[in-house]
């Protein structure tokens, strides 16, 4: 497997790549990979010739007092577990290979639901995704990039982006890599002490309880709400930044769930902060 840290290094060996009509599959990340990351490359690995996964713990999307100097780095490991799961070259650019000198351009992106829920509560975080995304899409120009289903709202706004802009590739959404006790996968659990270890799987059952509801016939939307509330609330302190109950394509706040509809909870427990959603399929 390949590491490179230039723009342009990638893309010479993927011109290689092209020019043998091989199809290429992006995975970006931030690094610090767990099973959800792996699962997201061998998926690519099963359909695309050639698998990118960059490493890049992208600074335009943390707000002030969030953990990019603390976020978990660890190249050599990363790179590791990526070869494992067949992926043919890292792309692990330096801050400033991203972000040259008077860098200026960045990709804001119009319409409510870039502003609810974590643009709410992190304000400018997916003006620096999106900006990131684009870049490693013009970098890369995969034909198909992957994207977990955890950071729902994230791959919701890449691809209307891709969308918008006209971008040949497309963009695969796969579910969420659960622990076995339920909680999502993230680099940010290994945060957690192991008596908030225990209460985060709070979210996870809160979820449940609200799909398990939806099955028995419950429709309304703040009452499924509800019940994600309590479980949160009865599993230990912790500070909730939401529990929505939402469109699928706009995440806008429904009062019935007589269709397709999306919950969604951030919460944080001891210092860590973390999100989880799952479908509600009336």
């Amino acid at each position: 497997m390949h590491v490179f840290d230039t723009i342009a290094a990638v893309r010479s060996f993927l011109l290689s790549e092209r020019r043998q009509g091989r199809s290429i599959g992006l995975v970006p990340t931030m690094g610090a990979l767990h099973e959800g990351h792996l699962s997201l490359m061998r998926r690519a690995r099963a359909e695309c010739d050639a698998v990118v996964a960059s490493v890049f713990v992208n600074p335009t999307q943390f707000g002030p007092g969030e953990d990019f100097a603390r976020y978990p780095r660890d190249l050599e490991r990363d790179a590791r577990l990526a070869a494992s799961a067949g992926v043919h070259a890292i792309f692990a650019p330096s801050m400033p290979e991203m972000y040259p000198e008077g860098c200026a351009t960045f990709v804001d992106q119009g319409g409510e639901a870039i502003g609810r829920l974590e643009g709410q509560f992190r304000p400018g975080h997916f003006r620096g995704v999106l900006t990131v995304c684009l870049k490693l899409f013009n970098i890369v120009a995969p034909d198909r990039a992957y994207f977990g289903r955890k950071d729902y709202q994230q791959a919701l706004l890449v691809r209307r982006m891709v969308r918008d802009l006209g971008l040949p590739l497309e963009i695969v959404l796969c579910e969420t890599v659960r622990e076995p006790d339920g909680l999502a996968m993230s680099s940010r659990n290994q945060y957690l002490d192991p008596a908030a270890r225990r209460q985060a799987v709070c979210i996870s059952r809160g979820l449940a309880r609200a799909r398990a509801a939806l099955a028995q016939g419950e429709r309304s939307a703040p009452r499924l709400a509800d019940l994600i509330r309590s479980e949160l609330e009865a599993a230990g302190p912790c500070s909730i930044d939401y529990v929505a109950v939402a469109d699928p394509e706009t995440l806008a706040p429904v009062e019935t769930v007589e269709r397709r509809a999306v919950a969604l909870a951030a919460l944080r427990i001891g210092g860590t902060r973390l999100i989880d959603n799952c479908p509600l399929e009336p």
